[in-house]
């Protein structure tokens, strides 16, 4: 475990700053604080000197947001844990790229969770800064394009619009990927389910979540829904004519 990270606070609001402080002194006192900033201004001048390990950064600022600072900076090779109020349009954009977000007021389990996550891993400055720039992307849009998949080897990085289908067993998840090999991850199929909700995406079973611009056929005989690249997908009788609806939806949405 790395013990002697040193930290940049970034918040417009004193205790919030103060109470990230106090905790980090308190639980990790091998840290080092290198300094604090509250606006766009003077966190860009503090990161463009500091060699930081870790950043703190507060979405809303005085003169910008927290994405603003990441865009100005040249290098990116620190841990992020973003701190949020209310911007509920990011949240859905860390959770497509795998990065840390904490809200006000801070619930100090979530704070200790997120640090030692960072902790207790092997830095990858280069696949963390995929991550940010992947991040970047994604708030841009209404519609995050691209999420972020660990597995056992490696950090994937995924066009949503190339899934296929997503086959479920307990807490493991695989995806068949478009012009890509399958990836099984530690996800269950009801957290993707949530997280493409807004896509073309219907759940035929259980232990089934497809890309309805992927589908090729359904068997008349065993309700099997064939999809591009062979995958094959379980349809429930209870689901079948709502299925058949979106199927019929969806294509309209496209013509």
């Amino acid at each position: 475990m790395k013990t002697d990270i040193k930290v940049v606070i970034i918040d417009d609001e004193a205790h919030g700053v103060e109470s990230i402080e106090s905790f980090i002194t308190d639980k990790y006192p091998s840290f080092n604080i290198l300094g604090t900033a509250n606006s766009v201004k003077t966190a860009v001048e503090l990161l463009s000197k500091a060699e930081a390990d870790l950043v703190f950064l507060d979405i809303e600022l005085p003169d910008g947001s927290g994405f603003d600072i990441l865009e100005k900076l040249s290098k990116r090779d620190f841990d992020v844990i973003f701190v949020t109020a209310f911007n509920q349009y990011a949240i859905k954009a860390f959770k497509y790229s795998a990065i840390d977000y904490l809200l006000k007021p801070f619930d100090y389990n979530d704070m200790d969770a997120a640090i030692k996550k960072i902790v207790n891993r092997s830095k990858s400055n280069s696949k963390h800064e995929e991550q940010l720039n992947a991040l970047l992307q994604n708030t841009k849009h209404d519609k995050p394009e691209k999420i972020v998949l660990a597995t056992a080897e490696s950090i994937e990085f995924v066009n949503v619009k190339d899934i296929i289908h997503i086959q479920s067993d307990g807490n493991y998840s695989t995806l068949h990927i478009k012009g890509r090999n399958d990836l099984l991850v530690s996800k269950n199929l009801g957290e993707f389910e949530n997280m493409l909700e807004d896509f073309p995406f219907f759940r035929t079973h259980q232990s089934h979540l497809v890309n309805l611009n992927f589908v090729q056929k359904v068997s008349r005989f065993d309700g099997d829904v064939i999809m591009e690249g062979g995958s094959v997908a379980i349809l429930s009788r209870r689901k079948r004519n709502q299925f058949l609806e979106e199927m019929a939806s969806n294509i309209q949405r496209k013509n």
